[in-house]
């Protein structure tokens, strides 16, 4: 019975393990679409690679603030939504 991660299910995970920019893509689907069952997101991994991801802009926020302790990246608002 193959197992399918629930964060890669348009990919080969063994393929993408392969190559440095894979792993980062493996890693950046985990956090935005969640670990597998029993899975965990490594921290230092998270740290490393921080800057390359292509997070959805609130987890970003989010993140930064759990992982730092304040904002490292400016959220870019749609000027259509705010009221001047």
């Amino acid at each position: 019975m193959v197992v399918m991660k629930h964060y890669l299910w348009d990919y080969d995970e063994k393929e993408l393990e392969k190559t440095e920019r894979g792993r980062i893509f493996i890693l950046e689907r985990m956090i935005n679409y969640g670990p597998g069952k029993g899975e965990k997101i490594n921290l230092a991994l998270v740290k490393k690679y921080w800057d390359k991801f292509d997070l959805f802009p609130i987890r970003k926020r989010l993140l930064e603030l759990l992982i730092w302790g304040k904002y490292r990246s400016s959220l870019k608002h749609n000027k259509s939504f705010w009221l001047k």
